[in-house]
C-alpha cells in the first residue's frame, strides 16, 4: 500500500540522518505498485531523466482529479517518483498547479542530497504533471 504524502513527510522527518532517509526512499520505491507494461510506451518516457522514468497521466472526470501512475528502472528514482506521485495523485488540476514539489522536497531535506541529474529528473517529472494539469484546468 502506498503511503500518503503526509505519512511520507513524517517518516522522512523522523529519520535522524541522510542514510535513514535514503533507506526510506528505497523502501517507498519497493512499495510502488508495478506499472502495467502496456503503459510503458515511448510517449510515457519522461525526457530529461537520466534513468528511465515512465509517467501515465489520466483525468478522472467524476472526481475532477488527476490519476498518475509511474515506474522507473532504478530503485532510488522509483522511490523519488513514489514521493512525487503521493504529492500529486488525486489533486484537482488547480491544486496540482499550486503545489510546488521543489519546495516540498526542500522542506523534506532531500534536495541538498540529490545529484544534479536526479534533481533535473524530478523537475522533468513535475513539469510533465504540471503540463497535464494546465491542459485540464
Amino acid at each position: 500500500m502506498i503511503k500518503t504524502f503526509k505519512e511520507i513527510a513524517l517518516s522522512l522527518a523522523s529519520a535522524p540522518a541522510w542514510q535513514q532517509k535514503y533507506r526510506e526512499i528505497m523502501l517507498l520505491g519497493k512499495q510502488l505498485p508495478p506499472m502495467p507494461e502496456v503503459l510503458k510506451t515511448d510517449d510515457a518516457l519522461v525526457p530529461g531523466c537520466e534513468s528511465k522514468v515512465w509517467l501515465y497521466l489520466d483525468f478522472d472526470l467524476e472526481e475532477n482529479t488527476l490519476v498518475i501512475v509511474g515506474d522507473s528502472d532504478t530503485r532510488i528514482v522509483k522511490g523519488l517518483l513514489a514521493i512525487v506521485l503521493a504529492l500529486y495523485n488525486g489533486l484537482t488540476p488547480e491544486q496540482v498547479i499550486n503545489t510546488n514539489a521543489f519546495a516540498e522536497f526542500q522542506r523534506l531535506g532531500l534536495i541538498q542530497h540529490l545529484s544534479p541529474s536526479r534533481g533535473n529528473g524530478i523537475k522533468a517529472m513535475v513539469e510533465r504533471i504540471q503540463t497535464m494539469a494546465q491542459q485540464k484546468n
